[in-house]
């Protein structure tokens, strides 16, 4: 079945509706809330159900669903209009919609055609405007709520994530959630994009510590002058032979400085022994006096006194303030870690004075009621309680840093969605000081052997070496056949680069210089991988062979080869061929080369 859908890629235009809702993973009967929006009294929350396909409408003083809205596509963000009387749903799938909610009749009443994969939205203060992330085109779209006309496309960094505006609706904050550009150099790390939003142009880029990769979550102060951005600190510099201290990967919050455009310092929110995994939502109380922030690996919510960090921040010695993003005690007195009763929390809300947060993976809503001296914590069922099929076991323990020596991380954590996290990394399975681009995931049970140098054979062999010397913990045998079945289940996501679900012009005629170059000869589909190794050359790994890698989803994977010093396809088959090692490419013309590439970032 799968083999004739890929053939399909390159031979027969697609039906864009088909696709609606690959990238929910399989979640039949399942819930799965994602995202949370609160109205302004607090009374009501909305929760958007991703694999449900749903938003639900939640009561927070009855504490429980008062109604549930059907979506004709997996629901991944929401926004509340001012007038209290309409919510914006984007819709993530690769034909993108923005659904328009009348909140009386609880029904869509308008839709909006959107970018690939929306994932974020805000509408700003005046109701004139939404603007949101149109993730794999990598841009920011403002849209006329009235006319439905798109007005401005922004160019943000690699894949925005995450969307913020000021009160005044000047300022709009996106956080993109992997680096960009070649792996191989000494500094690698994502961006957050500010965008004048009355003007419709970007401001600036901002750099982010180096390592910064998984960003999920932006907030900012009621003031408009920082903004908090949840991410991964990977400390990928390091071969990876231990967790302690967050040897690897640390879990972290940055400040930028919106006035003077900077980063201000980078806070680790991990305890010295203890980690706090995959940081996701992130939200400012009204007042200004909390931060929070959800942790979807290690399922608890950390407390910042915000006025105290930033009095500790300013107060810094220059020499000082260099050391804080490696200081796993500075927020000591600073942070309260609460536990959560469900599993998986992502997004997260302020409604009432309570915080509220999306637990993914128990259908359920976390709250986290802030008394004095006292945090009550309880979890709010959406739905019945249902079994997890061996899918779902498996996405829960992928995402899972209980798998992990003192939870610091989880195989999601350099692997997002079962994708690659943009970053090299010295695994100790073929020596030291060799550090390799972290691999997709997706049909790696389908393309052994495993990793880049196929020093496994095979993909479940992968998986338990992952939890033994990566994770550093012994589980039983179920839990890793569980996250096989969860990685053979995920399923490709459509090119950007396709056109109505079809390969454009150029793209099929890149597909015949696909073949003239001889790229097929190791790239043959429907895999696109012969399973063969080659050396690949040249450098100082020129005569070690490395796995083919499947071309599936490659518009997604950059930075490409071994060590990952391509940072897109134009230096591929450019800059880094030079023997035509990669296809006979060097005697192509430019239009063969550009539709060559077409076509690739097409599959």
């Amino acid at each position: 079945m799968r083999i004739r859908f890929y053939a399909l890629l390159v031979l027969t235009p697609l039906l864009a509706g088909f696709w609606w809702g690959v990238q929910a993973v399989p979640g039949k009967g399942y819930l799965s809330p994602l995202a949370l929006a609160a109205d302004l009294d607090g009374r009501q929350l909305y929760v958007a159900q991703h694999t449900d396909r749903s938003v639900a409408v939640f009561d927070t003083v009855e504490e429980r669903v008062v109604a549930t809205i059907e979506m004709p596509a997996p629901p991944t963000c929401l926004a509340v209009h001012p007038d209290r009387k309409r919510l914006f749903v984007t819709a993530g799938c690769p034909e993108g919609w923005i659904f328009e909610v009348d909140l009386e009749r609880r029904a869509v009443t308008r839709r909006h055609e959107a970018g690939h994969s929306p994932c974020a939205c805000v509408v700003s203060p005046d109701g004139g405007f939404l603007h949101y992330c149109d993730r794999f085109n990598d841009q920011v779209v403002a849209l006329d709520i009235t006319s439905g006309r798109e007005t401005a496309r922004i160019r943000a960094g690699r894949e925005p994530i995450a969307l913020a505006i000021t009160r005044d609706g000047e300022l709009l904050v996106a956080a993109n959630h992997l680096p960009a550009g070649p792996a191989d150099k000494s500094y690698a790390a994502a961006t957050v994009t500010l965008i004048d939003a009355k003007a419709g142009k970007k401001i600036t880029d901002i750099l982010l510590p180096n390592g910064t990769t998984g960003v999920k979550g932006v907030a900012l102060s009621p003031d408009g002058t920082e903004a908090y951005l949840t991410h991964i600190l990977a400390r990928y510099h390091l071969p990876t032979t231990q967790l302690e201290r967050g040897w690897m990967n640390t879990n972290a919050l940055t400040v930028v400085d919106l006035e003077a455009r900077r980063v201000l310092n980078t806070v680790l929110l991990d305890d010295v022994d203890l980690g706090a995994a995959n940081p996701w939502g992130v939200q400012v109380t009204p007042d200004g006096r909390w931060i929070a922030v959800a942790h979807a690996g290690s399922h608890v919510v950390s407390i910042l006194d915000r006025p105290a960090l930033l009095k500790r921040l300013r107060n810094l010695r220059n020499e000082e303030a260099k050391e804080v993003a490696n200081d796993l005690s500075f927020l000591t007195e600073l942070k309260h870690r609460i536990r959560l009763k469900g599993k998986g929390p992502r997004g997260l809300v302020v409604a009432g004075g309570d915080f509220y947060a999306a637990e993914y993976f128990s259908d359920s809503l976390g709250r986290v009621k802030m008394e004095e001296g006292v945090n009550r914590v309880v979890s709010l069922p959406l739905g019945p309680a249902r079994a997890m099929t061996p899918e779902r076991k498996g996405e829960f323990f992928f995402h899972d840093a209980g798998l992990c020596f003192q939870q610091w991380q989880s195989c999601s954590s350099c692997h997002p969605g079962g994708r690659a996290d943009g970053l090299n990394w010295d695994l100790v399975n073929d020596g030291f000081g060799n550090p390799k681009n972290t691999k997709s995931l997706l049909l790696a049970h389908e393309t052994p052997p495993a990793m880049i140098t196929g020093i496994r054979d095979r993909a479940e062999t992968a998986v338990r070496a992952g939890i033994r010397y990566i994770q550093l913990i012994t589980r039983p045998e179920e839990d890793a056949r569980a996250m096989d079945a969860y990685l053979r289940a995920m399923e490709p996501v459509p090119s950007p680069y396709l056109e109505g679900g079809r390969m454009s012009a150029a793209a099929k005629r890149g597909a015949l210089v696909f073949e003239k170059a001889g790229c097929i000869r190791c790239h043959p589909p429907p895999l696109y991988t012969n399973l063969e190794k080659y050396a690949l050359g040249p450098g100082k790994n020129q005569d070690e062979a490395f796995d083919t890698p499947t071309l599936v989803e490659v518009w997604r994977t950059a930075p490409y080869l071994f060590d990952g010093r391509a940072k897109n396809m134009e230096t591929v088959i450019g800059r880094h061929n030079p023997e035509d090692r990669h296809g006979a490419t060097s005697g192509l013309t430019e239009q063969e080369k550009k539709d060559l590439i077409r076509f690739l970032l097409s599959l």
